[in-house]
């Protein structure tokens, strides 16, 4: 595929991570980088200089909704004080620096160029298949690596602490079929429905 993808969006979205990292990594540590965002931040990134199709579309089946949620609850609290779903909590927390919130500032701009790549190279069918994949091995690896305290990918329960209501391993599997059931495969229709 012919890349459609200027080349100040190239190196400006390239610079910015190569920022984030380190700051990141010093910060939060390197399981943060397990977050989904964060790996949709680096496929996104390596996708702007490959031209892969597929990669933008795993990201968008299996990560837009919840970037579209993201920027709602920001702008939302932002505008009107009031919290609508707490996914973006940490952005208004003053014991963090206004750099270190700033660089969260990607989710707002990561779906707009994910949609803008869609648009650009329609959305590949076959990412419903790669993106579960993913999705069934980083689930795992980050319940089996990661500090249940952090509850990156809500391994551990819903929201920002571990659950104590059913078995670890058996709510795991049960966040293993949510993320197939509700989240990528009505992305994988709806985006399919648009772009194709």
């Amino acid at each position: 595929m012919e890349s459609t993808v200027p080349l100040w969006l190239q190196l400006s979205y390239t610079l910015f991570v190569l920022v984030l990292i380190p700051v990141y990594w010093k910060r939060y540590g390197p399981a943060n980088f397990l977050w989904f965002s964060d790996i949709t931040l680096f496929s996104v990134g390596i996708a702007l200089w490959t031209g892969s199709k597929l990669l933008v579309s795993m990201m968008a089946v299996g990560v837009l909704a919840l970037e579209l949620m993201w920027c709602l609850d920001y702008f939302g609290r932002l505008f009107t004080g009031k919290q609508l779903v707490g996914l973006s909590d940490y952005m208004f927390d003053e014991e963090k620096s206004l750099f270190l919130r700033g660089l969260s500032l990607f989710h707002v701009f990561l779906p707009a160029i994910i949609i803008w790549l869609l648009i650009e190279w329609g959305y590949d069918t076959d990412a419903i298949y790669w993106q579960t994949a993913l999705t069934w091995v980083v689930l795992p690896v980050t319940y089996l690596v990661t500090d249940p305290k952090e509850n990156i990918n809500w391994v551990f329960g819903p929201g920002s602490k571990p659950q104590k209501t059913i078995p670890k391993g058996l709510y795991l599997v049960c966040v293993m079929l949510i993320w197939a059931t509700a989240v990528i495969l009505p992305s994988h229709f709806l985006l399919k429905w648009i772009f194709n």
